[in-house]
């Protein structure tokens, strides 16, 4: 490429909140959770809870395995939609979520989030949007296992950045 050439642009860029329209929906990728996993993210957080550090006390509770924390396949989820590149580049603020455990995760499930625009409005000033999405969170037979709505800021077609 030579110097008199504009530099390229990126390969991967994310998508306006224009282009979020209201029942715009997308799939992940899938991911198994492992115990790998779980000690990691377990040690890191400090969930020092016995529900997921001791087997036999997750058994006594009716739990079939070692159970993940919800807050765990939140992330993981988190990671899945990021990873699609959906808002490379676009995403400007998390500003709110609800979630909703719906049942067990267990080591060696795998995961895999569906995306589906539920909201999507100019913001108050600037060339944004806020972008309200429900994800449900799936395992490998298809049941639903959390669902979390994120609200986010989202670039717009014509944002420019403010200058410093």
């Amino acid at each position: 490429m030579s110097e008199a050439t504009t530099t390229p642009p990126p390969l991967v860029q994310g998508m306006t909140y224009e282009e979020m329209p209201v029942g715009h929906a997308f799939r992940t990728a899938r991911r198994t959770v492992t115990e790998t996993d779980l000690v990691n993210f377990i040690s890191w957080g400090g969930f020092n809870e016995p529900l997921f550090l001791d087997a036999s006390h997750a058994a006594e509770g009716g739990y079939t395995g070692r159970l993940i924390p919800g807050g765990m396949i939140y992330c993981i989820a988190e990671g899945l939609v990021l990873q699609t590149n959906v808002l490379h580049g676009t995403g400007l603020a998390f500003m709110h979520m609800e979630l909703t455990v719906k049942q067990p995760v267990y080591v060696g499930d795998t995961l895999y989030a569906v995306v589906e625009t539920t909201g999507s409005r100019p913001a108050s000033k600037g060339a944004r949007g806020v972008v309200t999405s429900r994800i449900g969170v799936r395992n490998q037979r298809d049941e639903e296992v959390l669902v979390y709505t994120p609200v986010r800021l989202i670039r717009g077609k014509d944002y420019e950045p403010e200058a410093r």
